[in-house]
């Protein structure tokens, strides 16, 4: 059973940087999809941005440009550094992966952008 677990969330002053980490555990082969999702409250969840295999990455107009989306060293692990926050980034941020047409999603963590 995968397990995706995220953290990095927090509060912090518009303009400012956060970097959340994803890591997904409970197998020993590439996850070749992960991404990020996020959630305000009243909100639908909302893609925010991908990375496949390869590296290939793709991102939500909202986003491109101020968050850039990476794989980490480790086996199945994600990072989103997120700069030039805004207080509409104010969410929830899950991380998932894709293994074997099956979605693993993480328990989410929350991001807080002050105005």
């Amino acid at each position: 059973q995968v397990q995706v677990v995220e953290s990095g969330g927090g509060l912090v002053q518009a303009g400012g940087s956060l970097r959340l980490s994803c890591a997904a555990s409970g197998t020993n082969y590439p996850i070749k999809a992960m991404g990020w999702y996020r959630q305000a409250p009243g909100n639908q969840r909302e893609l925010v941005a991908t990375i496949i295999s390869g590296g290939s990455t793709n991102y939500a107009d909202s986003v491109r440009g101020r968050f850039t989306i990476s794989r980490g060293g480790a086996l199945n692990t994600m990072y989103l550094q997120m700069n030039n926050l805004k207080p509409e980034d104010t969410a929830v941020y899950y991380c998932y992966g894709d293994r074997l047409s099956q979605r693993y999603w993480g328990q989410g963590t929350q991001v807080t952008v002050s105005s």
